[in-house]
């Protein structure tokens, strides 16, 4: 292959790669989203109301 043929042929791979980088991105962040849902709706249904998230001083 010549040069000209394979920078045509890289177009289409890095837009692959970067979709399949954003969806990563965006699944660990739904992911991380969910536990923190998951574990707050576990704290509310064991019935406590002290619940709030606390952040650590820094």
């Amino acid at each position: 292959m010549s040069e000209p043929e394979q920078q045509e042929n890289r177009g289409p791979a890095m837009a692959g790669l970067l979709i399949a980088v954003v969806l990563l991105v965006v699944g660990l962040w739904l992911a991380h989203e969910l536990t923190a849902a998951s574990k707050m709706q576990d704290c509310l249904m064991s019935g406590r109301t002290n619940c709030n998230v606390i952040e650590p001083a820094r």
